[in-house]
């Protein structure tokens, strides 16, 4: 048998079968894992890079992303922040992102932000945050969708920051926001903790600014001119 996996005629055909029958349950348990990764990511399925218009980001952004893509950036613990206003596609692009990381056997998470916190704030009341960290510590990458968008009590803010604390140069966080970081005492509210949040996720980053138009107004832009 060549490296290529076929029989040569110098190789027994029963053995030959058996060889081959090895490879494929070895395929077959690859798929199976990846298709188990993929199910617990919670990844929406149709925001693959696929299907996303890579050509619409800035030249600067779309060299950047193009070396997160083998992954590499997970082994040194790299965060990934994507700012940009409503529609401009920050969750699609971290989303497809995280497809490839799957595919790479990487073990991903993607949640909307507000329903992490919550989630995080019931553990705490019951006294088991740290058991809820340490089963979002085995996730070698977490995606926080709209983290602008949370708008927290204290204690929500707490458990928000333990995490991006509990992840600090161990686990990477890839962060969709529309609001920049000055602006994240919004999130926080405490200047001290705004200040300590965003120092812990810009430490080791990659910032990726889409100063591009919504996606969503320019698809209905489009349609109204076909319709004109």
């Amino acid at each position: 048998m060549d490296l290529g996996g076929r029989c040569d005629d110098d190789f027994d055909p029963v053995e030959c079968r058996a060889q081959l029958g090895c490879e494929c349950r070895v395929v077959d348990a690859d798929a199976r894992r990846t298709a188990r990764r993929l199910e617990e990511s919670r990844l929406p399925r149709e925001k693959t890079l696929g299907n996303y218009d890579l050509d619409r980001l800035p030249a600067k952004v779309r060299t950047t992303f193009a070396t997160l893509r083998d992954g590499s950036f997970i082994d040194r613990a790299v965060n990934v922040i994507a700012f940009g206003n409503p529609g401009t596609g920050k969750t699609h692009l971290l989303a497809g992102l995280g497809h490839e990381l799957v595919r790479q056997n990487r073990t991903v998470l993607f949640t909307p932000t507000f329903q992490l916190v919550q989630r995080l704030l019931s553990a705490k009341r019951d006294l088991r945050l740290s058991q809820e960290l340490r089963k979002l510590d085995r996730f070698e990458v977490l995606i926080l969708d709209d983290i602008g968008y949370v708008q927290q009590n204290r204690e929500e803010m707490e458990v928000l920051f333990t995490l991006l604390a509990e992840r600090y140069e161990r686990r990477s966080v890839l962060i969709t926001s529309n609001l920049v970081f000055s602006q994240w005492d919004q999130i926080f509210k405490d200047t001290m903790t705004t200040a300590a949040a965003v120092d812990r996720v810009v430490h080791h980053s990659v910032i990726l600014e889409l100063t591009i138009d919504s996606y969503r107004a320019r698809v209905a832009r489009d349609q109204a001119r076909g319709e004109a």
